[in-house]
């Protein structure tokens, strides 16, 4: 990456975007020190202009932004770099030091946490259970989701349509990692679908 220092003054502002749900984390800002040491240690590292110093983001809490990828804007003089995130990221132990009212993004999160069920069964895991009984029964369980959600819609209230959703949507994550495919093939497929 050819990224421009110089441009304002030895340092770029540099965005945290978590990897999976896309929810913006924070923003710091880099000198070419931060940034060599970034690429090297695969964590992310600032320069604090209070502290007149590099710091690696979790060096004292231990919640680590490990560097997934990298993007330089046009201009050439902002990062923004997708993480996974170790713990919360803002230091008053919020996920994110922007206060949203909710995480937009939790559907991702959740397709991790689904992800974690499965490469680490907990007998009492609703997940865990379900992949016991197989893809069949988890198959079974979205189309009975998907009949309950258009009963629901039809004849129900709102919460109960919502609810009937939330379910639906729930179990076609289990399925899909049932079929080693994520939100992200989804979203690929939808994409390359929709004509302009």
């Amino acid at each position: 990456m050819n990224i421009d220092f110089e441009k304002s003054n030895g340092l770029i502002p540099v965005v945290i975007q978590d990897a999976q749900t896309l929810e913006v984390l924070m923003l710091g800002y880099m000198n070419q020190e931060a940034w060599t040491k970034t690429q090297n240690e695969g964590k992310v590292t600032f320069f604090s202009r209070t502290k007149n110093r590099l710091w690696t983001k979790g060096e004292s809490s231990g919640n680590y932004l490990n560097v997934i990828e990298s993007h330089l804007d046009c201009d050439n003089d902002t990062l923004l770099i997708k993480v996974n995130p170790i713990g919360p990221t803002c230091h008053t132990g919020n996920r994110s030091c922007f206060k949203t009212n909710y995480n937009q993004n939790f559907i991702f999160e959740l397709e991790n946490i689904i992800a974690d069920r499965y490469a680490n069964p907990n007998e009492a895991s609703y997940v865990n259970k379900l992949r016991q009984k197989g893809l069949n029964k988890i198959a079974q369980k979205v189309g009975e989701e998907g009949v309950e959600t258009v009963i629901a819609a039809l004849n129900e209230t709102e919460v109960d349509f919502v609810n009937e959703s939330s379910d639906l949507v729930f179990h076609l994550l289990v399925l899909l990692k049932e079929k080693g495919k994520s939100l992200n093939d989804i979203a690929l497929n939808l994409e390359s679908r929709h004509k302009k």
